[in-house]
């Protein structure tokens, strides 16, 4: 039997994620919990956000915060001030990491110096912007209300107040060819760089063109060579530049790879604030998943009555297994063999680690479990082996 559920956490450490549930406009491509409104009442947000974090706390005391995420919806549309409040509270009631990281999800069309300048008064000290693409035609395609000269224009003025600046690109684009992508790759990598997330573009259900794709109307989309073809350029070229992946999506320069984020692919815990926001919350030697209600005014008026979460579920073993494995196989350095045997009493399935390994797809040392190059273009299918009864 584990007897070591409560303190795995630690080897991920703890967080706070926030999410700002209010955009400009809605992105078609976009299923994240997002929604317009012309008016929000900025205190009447602060008080929300205050209670929650106050209803953690009590839950997370003793606790030292290693990273903050504000994500979105837009970030960059609340108010300075909003954030230096939220994180005033923050931390009022935690012991903070003397290096903690607190990032701020920012769209260029949302931003200018003056306003980053206060976001880093406020103590933002990284922010991830979703400049998407670099070509005019496909940001109109994607919803994007900037041009491309807007985004590296933002970007640069970004550069200049914060030391750590990420930005967001997706390919695998409608009639996207691969010299194009190399090309747009290519000048992203030339700016002063220090982080990339490069993504693919899924359709989801329920987003516009998850219903212009259900009825065939969402054309030039690239087949499962293409994409292939796709992830391999982009894996080359950023190696290439100096920009690793150390996840399948994400590549930067040693020592600039985001900590919230290693933070879930690590199985950490977190908490999860904002409408629709998720968390992993480890208590008294049980570990939960927390979701909260995704329309914003019921999470207020929930957050009001006590509690914005509409679910806090215990979690079986065979769902952290589940989890871990999931999130931890996205790093390049994969998953402890050692913390695996510790948290769930018996090791990787070595029938399993055998087969993959012959034929190619994974590697394995004496401490670790982790995918090659080619292991990561079937990612899918590795972990579904790996978690295999």
């Amino acid at each position: 039997m584990n007897t070591s559920i409560n303190e795995d956490w630690e080897h991920g450490g703890f967080g706070i994620y926030i999410h700002w549930p209010f955009c400009a406009a809605k992105c078609p491509y976009c299923d994240f919990n997002s929604h317009v409104s012309c008016h929000i009442d900025e205190k009447l947000w602060l008080e929300a956000y205050q209670k929650e974090i106050s209803r953690i706390h009590q839950l997370t005391k003793s606790r030292r915060v290693k990273s903050i995420f504000f994500g979105g919806g837009t970030p960059s549309l609340m108010s300075p001030d909003l954030v230096s409040d939220i994180l005033s509270h923050i931390r009022s009631l935690w012991l903070i990491n003397n290096d903690c990281e607190i990032t701020l999800e920012a769209n260029p069309t949302s931003v200018e110096a003056q306003k980053f300048l206060n976001f880093k008064s406020a103590g933002i000290n990284r922010v991830s912007m979703g400049i998407q693409s670099l070509n005019d035609q496909d940001l109109k395609r994607l919803g994007r209300q900037h041009s491309a000269k807007e985004a590296l224009e933002a970007f640069t003025t970004a550069r200049n107040i914060y030391e750590r600046v990420s930005f967001d690109l997706i390919y695998a684009r409608q009639e996207q060819s691969i010299s194009q992508w190399k090309s747009e790759l290519q000048q992203a990598l030339n700016r002063d760089i220090d982080h990339l997330s490069l993504y693919q573009l899924t359709i989801e259900e329920g987003t516009a063109f998850g219903d212009r794709y259900a009825v065939g109307k969402l054309t030039g989309l690239p087949d499962e060579d293409r994409a292939s073809d796709l992830f391999e350029i982009t894996q080359e070229l950023c190696e290439q530049n100096g920009m690793k992946a150390y996840e399948v999506s994400n590549h930067a320069r040693a020592g600039s790879e985001c900590q919230h984020n290693i933070l879930y692919w690590k199985y950490g815990d977190y908490a999860g604030i904002g409408p629709g926001a998720h968390g992993r919350l480890t208590l008294e030697n049980n570990r939960y998943s927390t979701e909260g209600y995704s329309q914003p005014s019921k999470w207020l008026s929930a957050v009001s009555e006590g509690c914005g979460d509409k679910l806090t579920q215990k979690l079986s073993l065979y769902d952290q297994r589940q989890e871990f494995v999931l999130m931890g196989m996205r790093l390049t350095e994969g998953i402890c063999k050692k913390r695996y045997q510790n948290f769930f009493g018996y090791s990787a399935k070595p029938s399993a680690i055998q087969s993959l390994e012959y034929e190619g797809l994974i590697k394995t040392t004496s401490e670790k479990i982790s995918t090659t190059p080619r292991g990561r273009m079937v990612l899918n299918y590795v972990i579904r082996e790996l978690l295999m009864d």
